[in-house]
């Protein structure tokens, strides 16, 4: 097939299912220079016989708060509309020198505030679940999440405060992948909190997340957190998917990290299913591993909400006049938002120090701190490759629904570490409902959890296509 071909197919799918049939309402806007950007790799790979990179003609969907060149940039929010970049994020930059398409930009939590569904200012109505048209996809990176699951594109961008693209991955039965901190750069995204945000793949496999990951990873100046990686030789991630890669490997049990009052038992029966697959896969593993002072460390943590400092430091050094409003109070004053996240806008905006002079904020640091060293401690002691949990402790949720549990255990661990997880795909409940089986390890062990991962997969084939327009 052309460029043009495969690009105008996912054009006509978007076309199709987004705003008609089951309105899935993921896509704020179309690339209206996507089919050029086609033909022009179709004359470029007729003239070389050569691809432009190793995502030649990918079509990527990505996640409307990284800035993009030409393309509206809002953040999920009505405040920003109007705002077209004249730069790329690195990491958007990044995916386009490797050869991919820039498809489209998907919706969102606005300004990535919930973990719990996808409703913003800048598209009306909620984003809803390929695989239960009455359901949420989770957030804030829902819009990707149901853009991927329905085939809108081949693989998409989300960003990961405390859970966005696990949450969503998980819903939309995708495999996202969350670094470890200062492995990818967040230069360019919209930050909800410079201290938490990750940026990365959701795909539909482990192998299409991992030629996305490859393309990313490493040192950017732009980014300081990246220089832990300047210095880091970048692997070639393809080589650890191997489909046996589960045989010989530890790994732990974490109830602390799904277990709750109002876990659903379901999603705990496909859990402990998982459990049993991991082991027929030639793992061994350890039932109920625990961090033993977790409950003390949590109670010496601090508040911390530099969300008006990291957003309006962003838009500073954008030194772009014509971006709509420069501050949190010009947007709460401009109106132009959701309803839903005004008490988050008039808290940030409350706060009166910045984070580097916050004693709440060095709380906080001295707790991530301990929750490190704590994780390692039990990871040495047990001999394990990695931890694995539910990514959700409960189903998703009914569109609109606000009172059964959400279920959302994402935002302690990887977080509060910076160490990475990936989940991928476990099977199912009420027989259609995604759910999704994380992987946690040690900081910088990104191989060892992709081999986990590709080799569950490929053992388990959980994912199936969602029942539109198969």
């Amino acid at each position: 097939m052309t460029c043009r071909a495969i690009v105008a197919g996912y054009l006509a799918r978007i076309e199709s299912y987004d705003k008609r049939g089951p309105a899935l309402n993921a896509i704020v806007l179309t690339n209206p220079d996507a089919l050029a950007v086609a033909d022009s790799l179709d004359r470029r790979f007729a003239a070389s016989r050569a691809f432009a990179g190793p995502l030649h003609c990918v079509p990527v969907i990505v996640k409307d708060n990284f800035v993009t060149a030409g393309l509206q940039t809002t953040a999920g929010t009505l405040a920003l509309r109007g705002w077209v970049p004249r730069e790329d994020a690195t990491m958007v930059r990044q995916l386009k020198d490797a050869g991919a398409i820039v498809l489209a930009k998907s919706n969102m939590a606005e300004l990535a505030f919930s973990p719990y569904e996808t409703v913003s200012s800048i598209l009306p109505g909620y984003t809803k679940n390929p695989y239960a048209l009455d359901r949420v996809t989770a957030g804030s990176s829902g819009g990707t999440g149901a853009a991927v699951a329905a085939s809108f594109g081949v693989v998409g961008l989300g960003t990961d405060t405390g859970n966005s693209i696990r949450g969503p991955s998980g819903h939309n039965a995708l495999v996202g992948i969350r670094s470890t901190m200062g492995l990818t750069s967040r230069a360019g995204v919209v930050p909800l909190n410079m201290a938490s945000d990750i940026a990365g793949p959701m795909a539909r496999t482990v192998t299409d997340a991992v030629a996305v990951f490859q393309a990313v990873v490493g040192y950017d100046p732009n980014d300081s957190v990246t220089v832990a990686s300047r210095d880091r030789p970048v692997p070639d991630y393809a080589k650890a998917l191997q489909r046996n890669g589960l045989a010989g490997a530890r790994i732990g049990v974490m109830p602390q990290a799904y277990l709750t009052a109002t876990t659903d038992t379901e999603v705990v029966r496909v859990f402990g299913r998982a459990v049993s697959e991991l082991r027929r896969a030639g793992a061994t593993v350890i039932d109920s591993v625990v961090i033993p002072e977790l409950d003390s460390l949590r109670r010496g943590g601090g508040g911390c909400n530099p969300f008006k400092f990291d957003f309006e430091r962003f838009v500073a050094a954008r030194n772009d006049t014509t971006i709509p409003v420069k501050t949190i109070a010009e947007l709460i004053r401009s109106r132009r938002f959701h309803p839903s996240v005004e008490v988050r806008l008039t808290t940030a905006q409350a706060e009166s120090l910045p984070p580097e002079r916050n004693p709440g904020c060095a709380a906080r640091d001295r707790f991530r701190e301990a929750l490190r060293s704590a994780v390692l401690r039990v990871m040495d002691a047990n001999r394990l490759d990695a931890f694995v949990y539910p990514t959700w402790s409960n189903p998703p949720r009914l569109i609109g629904d606000l009172n059964t549990p959400h279920g959302d255990n994402n935002q302690l661990f990887s977080p509060s570490t910076g160490f990475p997880a990936i989940t991928v795909p476990m099977g199912y409940t009420r027989g259609v409902l995604p759910a999704g089986l994380q992987f946690y390890g040690r900081p910088w062990s990104e191989e060892t959890l992709i081999r986990l991962a590709y080799s569950y997969e490929q053992s388990t084939r959980w994912r199936k296509p969602p029942p539109i327009g198969r």
